[in-house]
């Protein structure tokens, strides 16, 4: 399908779908949850809002880097994770989690197949009640679902913790840069994309070792587990040297959710997303939202009070 023939939203419903949600909303988290340290705290996080949450599916993302051998290996290992974070929690009535892309998308037309897309695309169909996907990793799974069945944007809110701000000079950042097919997909493809963006936004969500110990160590099974990672499990950072701190970039997202007034955001026209992460500018392009600030400190207050609220 070319960019031309995309089914399209017109603005006032793009508008209209684009507002903040009120009430609980159906949800899918798609996470590469074994790449670092933030996925898991987003994941926790989902699990423990169900006030606002109803986490339909978790599926697992692909990614590549040093705690990796493949997209393959980082999408099964994220896997796992979920199920460890989830067995951690001891969580009840678990949502389902599915695998998702072994590789990233080679053009806009060929979708990567995977049990992920094909959930999306039956959770976005089974209901006249919108379903928000939110991406916190590669979106490899949202761009092949979309273009596997691209009507499935007329009901269904993309939010993504991937790109910078769209003032940054380069988009060249992790989550994006691992698959140009399936981000410029996203932006070209009309579907409603609210953008938490990492430089200038989720940045802010910096935390350290002694404030994770403090808040989280020994209160629980799954909060010793996020402290023993905050020195070493997960990450090679630089942890515990003085003055380091860690961003959990992931947590953006799940606050914009949960709250709007967390993390105000602006419309705007679409960027295109240039083959070298540079943005171009059009004003006849749709609309989608970018966030444009977040409170990090009502966002780790409330993280951190349902954290500790796990049993022991």
């Amino acid at each position: 399908m070319t960019k031309s023939t995309w089914p399209k939203l017109d603005d006032s419903t793009m508008l209209q779908r684009l507002t903040f949600p009120e009430g609980r909303v159906r949800m899918v988290l798609d996470t590469d949850t074994f790449n670092e340290v933030d996925d898991q705290f987003a994941l926790a996080y989902a699990l423990l809002s169900p006030e606002k949450i109803d986490l339909l599916a978790v599926t697992a993302a692909p990614f590549f880097n040093w705690n990796s051998v493949s997209p393959a290996d980082g999408m099964e290992k994220s896997y796992k994770e979920i199920l460890n974070i989830m067995q951690l929690m001891d969580v009840k009535n678990a949502p389902p989690v599915y695998k998702g892309s072994s590789q990233y998308m080679t053009s806009h037309t060929e979708p990567v197949p995977s049990e992920a897309a094909d959930k999306i695309i039956d959770l976005a169909l089974s209901s006249n009640e919108p379903l928000y996907v939110v991406a916190i990793g590669a979106i490899t799974n949202v761009a092949s679902a979309i273009a596997k069945c691209p009507e499935i944007i007329h009901n269904m809110v993309v939010v993504w913790l991937g790109p910078n701000a769209y003032w940054w000079p380069t988009q060249k950042i992790f989550n994006v840069s691992q698959d140009y097919q399936a981000s410029s997909l996203i932006f070209d493809s009309g579907v409603p994309l609210v953008v938490l963006p990492c430089h200038g936004v989720a940045s802010h969500l910096l935390t350290t070792p002694y404030e994770i110990d403090a808040c989280l160590r020994g209160q629980n099974k799954l909060g010793t587990y996020f402290s023993d990672m905050f020195h070493g499990r997960f990450t090679r950072f630089g942890q515990n040297k003085m003055g380091w701190s860690k961003v959990l970039w992931d947590v953006a997202a799940i606050a914009w959710v949960l709250n709007e007034q967390w993390v105000p955001s602006m419309v705007r026209r679409t960027p295109v997303l240039n083959p070298g992460f540079t943005y171009s500018f059009d004003d006849s392009r749709h609309f989608y939202k970018e966030a444009i600030d977040i409170d990090r400190s009502l966002v780790y207050m409330d993280l951190f009070a349902k954290l500790r609220e796990l049993p022991n």
